[in-house]
């Protein structure tokens, strides 16, 4: 039985109020196809039995085994401290704090994490936070469109495929043209860039796990008065020249492996962080640090003009909100690391997928190029990616993001290694590679 607060006479008063004789008259302006249709669903269960019911099938997953899933998410050591305090009420309970008298608390708290962000990826400006890092790129493609007052946007292949997909949708609506920059040798190659171009969009690393010549691709987009769009992994940042350092305009990513689990693709943050001139020009909410009538630091939502809520059709961007708990999560995880923790992190990221890569060769794996990589590198495969994803799934082995036909690589697939993969996790996916006949001389193995 559903739960209504509502008594009969709640709602025979309510229809009488609006003058409608029953609740489904409300809806009759929809077709009688869609307001209650026939839908094939099993008998009703109590509660008990379907708890039962949902412990079996949760039975099912298996979450534990060798993981070395990447392709835009991984698993990352996350220290308790970090859901213990993230998720405390006053802050899931948050939302925009247009008052700030009543809301120093999330505000410090977003300031926090701006800095943060300003520091890990050496240019100017954060904003609050942005929906994923996806959305996040879109919006950078947006603002250089703005601030340049052009309408063409390179972006490079190695940037991730879901991501390109995204800009598309929005770009497609205000008819910017995209063009996309073919990968040589795993890596973006030096473009020329015309004088109508916005901005050129690089991942690093890239799609494919190899690392890019960003200073060289940066300087190319300058030279022609173009906006550079760094997309880059913020746990990489700890060891790779940051955006600010080889001049990028903007720094955009997924924050997921700053703090929050996988847990199934979500819920993640997107990230946006700017050089100081474009400023007004950035999307999303922006905390800024003043002093109350007293003299006392306080914090407040900064340059609204910029926003809907103000400006409506002449603001900046239509979003009007952001991942406010999960940046959260994400600020209170770098303060717990510090910057030896998250190097360490990194750095042992980068020797265990270096570990990986080689320990393959050395069974005769193809891993593909020599090209550097930081944590992520591809691998090619006698079969598809996703069969050879799920026949190593079957033997409780976690691996293998499809590379799509559009890489020219055939069959293959993207490893990734963390912090947290163990020389027994790679020792049972080479084993596992070998079952499936993934290596050489192991022949095809089925299913």
């Amino acid at each position: 039985m559903p739960y209504l607060p509502h008594s009969e006479e709640d709602v025979r008063r309510a229809l009488e109020t609006i003058g409608v004789e029953s609740v489904d008259a409300l809806f009759d302006e929809l077709p009688a196809s869609l307001r209650n249709p026939d839908i094939d669903l099993p008998p009703a269960m109590d509660e008990t039995r379907l708890l039962a019911h949902l412990r079996s099938l949760a039975a099912h997953d298996r979450p534990e085994g060798p993981n070395f899933l990447g392709g835009g998410m991984r698993r990352h050591f996350i220290p308790s401290v970090t859901p213990h305090l993230a998720l405390q009420s006053e802050f899931v309970t948050a939302y925009t704090p247009y008052q700030p008298e009543v809301a120093q608390g999330i505000l410090q708290a977003t300031f926090e994490y701006q800095t943060m962000m300003s520091e890990l990826t050496g240019l100017a400006v954060s904003n609050a936070s942005m929906y994923d890092g996806a959305t996040a790129t879109a919006e950078a493609a947006l603002l250089a469109a703005r601030q340049t007052r052009r309408e063409r946007v390179l972006v490079s292949r190695g940037v991730h495929p879901e991501t390109r997909a995204v800009l598309g949708t929005y770009l497609e609506a205000l008819d910017i043209r995209i063009d996309t920059l073919d990968l040589e040798t795993l890596a973006t190659p030096v473009p020329m860039v015309d004088h109508d171009v916005a901005c050129v969009i690089v991942q690093q690393p890239n799609f494919l796990g190899s690392l890019e010549a960003m200073p060289a691709l940066t300087e190319a987009a300058h030279a022609a008065g173009a906006l550079m769009v760094a997309v880059v992994d913020p746990l990489s940042l700890a060891l790779l020249k940051p955006p600010g350092a080889y001049g990028a305009d903007i720094a955009v990513g997924d924050g997921q492996t700053l703090g929050n689990p996988t847990a199934y693709g979500g819920p993640s943050f997107g990230f946006m962080v700017v050089a100081s001139a474009l400023l007004r020009q950035l999307p999303g909410r922006l905390v800024g640090e003043t002093v109350d009538v007293d003299g006392r630091r306080a914090f407040v939502l900064t340059l609204q003009a910029r926003e809907q809520h103000i400006r409506r059709s002449k603001a900046k961007s239509n979003i009007c909100s952001n991942h406010q708990l999960t940046a959260l999560m994400a600020t209170v995880n770098l303060a717990a690391l510090g910057p030896q923790g998250l190097r360490e992190a990194a750095a042992g990221s980068v020797r265990q997928a270096h570990r990986l890569a080689d320990r393959l060769r050395d069974e005769g794996a193809d891993v593909a190029g020599e090209a550097r990589f930081f944590n992520e590198f591809t691998l090619r495969t006698r079969r598809s990616g996703s069969d050879v994803r799920s026949a190593l799934a079957e033997r409780g082995v976690h691996a293998g993001v499809p590379v799509g036909s559009e890489y020219g690589l055939g069959n293959a697939v993207v490893l990734a290694a963390t912090e947290l993969v163990s020389d027994d996790d790679i020792e049972a996916l080479v084993a596992a590679l070998a079952t499936v006949g993934e290596l050489a001389g192991s022949g095809v193995g089925h299913g």
